[in-house]
């Protein structure tokens, strides 16, 4: 009787282990041009996947033209898909904050208008609760010199982005952007967070 127990115990604990390395929840973020911040979530252990698209406009299924315009009200943002179990939405938000300038209204570098700001497009209520304790923390300690301008709203109809917009970095590591723009934020990532990197 007892090892049909031990057995059914085993059986169990497998399935749960199986159930919990399913489960994933999403996290969505704008911080200016998703070509350059794609590269930097798909390198973190946990993360599933990561979907360049746009999010918090009115038009329904917009193109990229049309968002570019700054007329739409879409941000360009990442959908990403992350196994909770790996990597929490907490370190998200620190790669999040620490990967862009979150002071910067409608602006990161060169690239300026309502489709480059710095947004947090929350899940669940936790997800808000979280998002708001950092950015109220960031301004408490003055942790950038300057305010947050970070916007913090609830999630809102997702449209994938075009595919020549996918993979990205991956697709075109050696293109000048790239180079230039890309390679040293993804090398900052790598001092800054070489623990939560995958290998």
């Amino acid at each position: 009787m007892k090892k049909i127990i031990l057995i059914l115990l085993a059986v169990l604990a497998i399935n749960s282990a199986n159930a919990q390395g399913k489960k994933t929840e999403k996290a969505t973020f704008g911080m200016g041009c998703f070509w350059c911040t794609e590269a930097i979530f798909q390198k973190l252990k946990g993360v599933v996947s990561v979907k360049s698209g746009y999010e918090g406009g009115q038009l329904e299924k917009p193109t990229y033209e049309e968002v570019c315009t700054g007329l739409t009200g879409h941000a360009e943002v990442l959908e990403i898909t992350y196994n909770p179990m790996e990597i929490t939405y907490s370190d998200l938000l620190e790669v999040f904050w620490k990967s862009h300038d979150p002071t910067t209204l409608n602006r990161q570098g060169a690239d300026s208008g309502t489709q480059y700001r710095s947004v947090i497009f929350y899940h669940t209520p936790e997800q808000k609760a979280l998002a708001e304790k950092y950015k109220t923390d960031l301004n408490k300690t003055n942790a950038y010199g300057k305010k947050v301008v970070t916007a913090i709203e609830s999630a809102k109809p997702f449209y994938v982005a075009e595919n020549y917009h996918q993979n990205y970095y991956l697709k075109n590591g050696n293109a000048p952007y790239c180079r230039l723009v890309i390679l040293p934020k993804l090398e900052k990532l790598e001092k800054v967070f070489k623990a939560k990197l995958k290998n």
